[in-house]
């Protein structure tokens, strides 16, 4: 299926790895033009050339910035220019006991998960509402909605997520512009692998057999494994698509049937 994205601009928060990374390859591969992101100017500059080889002829480019810091999201804002396409993928992620989150630690969670979405979402939305056409996508988890006890942090931060995806999606009302948001389940991206990895040494383990057990404690998991990115960039990239224009103020599962309520 031809998705009608030559000519789009992207931007992709979090690209330099895992679903990001996917995300922007899938884009790219469409014929959209894609700007990917990380932390560290390295990391993007070994995406962007990673991406040229697999993508032959992609237009693509980084910018580097740290999104806890709201001083690199100003200058990168102030040199993103215009985009037709906003994918909000960064996040961090941890399991950690409740009693243990510092206040400090709270506000990094929400400066990244969260107000990443809302400092992007400001400067590109006005522009896609004037130009007639536009598409931002958040990616949040089903962790969002149901919240881990291990995990309150993050999934406290990807509910706010689903909030304001579905408060944007209501300025777009009768255009041609839409926001929406994918509920993203259990991935095997790097940063997963790397905790798999961490477990591994702790417990003298094979790394495969941590992961074997990490799936099969998932009791309600319909998938049985961990999600590939690719398989949630397919969802993130029709919904980038003039195709998905009747999709808009949705929440979308690519949870592998974690989340056992029917809407």
């Amino acid at each position: 299926m031809d998705l009608d994205l030559v000519g789009k601009r992207a931007f992709v928060s979090g690209s330099t790895q895992g679903i990001g990374y996917a995300v922007a390859e899938s884009l790219l591969a469409e014929g959209a033009a894609v700007v990917v992101n990380g932390r560290r100017e390295d990391r993007v500059a070994s995406a962007v050339r990673k991406l040229e080889a697999a993508v032959p002829g992609a237009a693509v480019s980084g910018i580097p910035a740290d999104f806890a810091d709201p001083a690199q999201v100003r200058r990168l804002v102030g040199s993103l220019g215009e985009v037709d396409i906003l994918v909000n993928n960064v996040g961090v992620f941890d399991v950690r006991a409740f009693e243990e989150i510092s206040d400090d630690e709270w506000q990094r969670y929400f400066d990244v998960n969260v107000m990443s979405g809302v400092r992007l979402s400001r400067h590109a939305l006005p522009g896609m509402l004037t130009r007639g056409w536009g598409r931002i996508i958040f990616v949040s988890s089903e962790s969002g909605v149901d919240v881990p006890a291990a995990m309150t942090h993050y999934g406290t931060t990807k509910a706010g997520v689903l909030a304001l995806g579905n408060g944007l999606a209501k300025l777009t009302r009768g255009t041609s512009v839409t926001v929406n948001t994918v509920l993203g389940g259990p991935t095997y991206s790097e940063g997963v692998a790397g905790a798999v990895e961490d477990i591994s040494r702790a417990q003298g383990v094979p790394a495969d057999q941590v992961k074997s057990s990490i799936e099969a404690a998932n009791q309600t998991s319909l998938l049985q494994r961990f999600i590939e990115p690719v398989e949630i960039a397919g969802l993130v990239t029709y919904l980038a698509s003039p195709v998905s224009s009747a999709t808009n103020g949705a929440a979308l599962r690519a949870d592998g049937g974690v989340l056992t309520t029917t809407l």
